[in-house]
């Protein structure tokens, strides 16, 4: 269920028709069975659930007049203690809520690294070129990329967490445009989910692929972050994000 990302020379195809925010058409039937087995396969692969908002027309299903996160956010504030990995409940959600988006709760079992997805890509072919383990890859619209990794969990010294902008809450995710480190307490899209403007949330790599260490990868994701903000971005901003 995951499209491998392949080096530039043989994956940049690929990776640009996602971009775009394009998905194959099928009919409703497939789509929704489809749906359902990406969402059972995050759920074993130990990655917690809850139903979301999703698009309606060009605003969000939650009709909050001014939505900030169009069918971006969880459908209800108990979404922390609701998130689960039971298949029957995943089932369930699935079925009645057809058209619902679903969230993944960080800081339980994995925590989440977003980055612009112009530095999402250089770092995942540098990480691959040199052979680190990658885990679970996503694409969110048009603008971010989120690598999944083991959480940092909950050390025994609240002093080991470090407080600094790596660190991301949903409610200031747009003060952090580059790096968001979303752990406990914070929430993504899981594919399959569906934005507003006929953009999707889709796997790169699948949830079959083991969760790494968030450490083993930050050290790329950040330098590639660093580079994109600090005199890329008009290079980047030509490629056809949006078709």
């Amino acid at each position: 269920m995951s499209a491998e990302m392949g080096r530039r020379s043989g994956g940049q195809g690929r990776i640009s028709q996602w971009l775009r925010g394009r998905r194959p058409r099928t009919d409703a039937a497939d789509d929704s069975a489809g749906r359902e087995e990406l969402l059972l396969a995050a759920a074993g692969a130990g990655l917690p659930l809850a139903p979301a908002a999703h698009p309606s027309a060009y605003r969000c299903s939650c009709d909050r007049v001014g939505c900030p996160t169009p069918a971006r956010h969880p459908v209800s504030f108990a979404w922390q203690t609701q998130s689960t990995t039971d298949r029957a409940q995943i089932e369930r959600w699935a079925r009645h809520q057809p058209l619902a988006n679903f969230i993944t709760a960080t800081g339980m079992v994995h925590d989440v690294l977003d980055v612009p997805v112009e530095a999402g890509q250089e770092a995942l072919e540098r990480l691959l070129g040199s052979g680190i383990e990658v885990g679970p890859v996503a694409l969110s619209g048009d603008d971010r990329m989120l690598f999944f990794t083991a959480t940092r969990g909950t050390p025994e010294d609240e002093d080991e967490w470090w407080p600094c902008e790596l660190d991301c809450h949903p409610e200031t995710m747009d003060e952090h445009p580059g790096l968001r480190w979303h752990c406990r307490g914070s929430y993504v899209l899981v594919p399959p989910a569906r934005l507003p403007g006929d953009l999707v949330v889709a796997w790169v790599r699948g949830p079959e692929h083991p969760l790494p260490d968030p450490l083993s990868l930050l050290e790329v994701l950040t330098d590639e972050c660093a580079r994109y903000a600090g005199g890329e971005r008009e290079q980047v901003a030509a490629w056809p994000l949006r078709g």
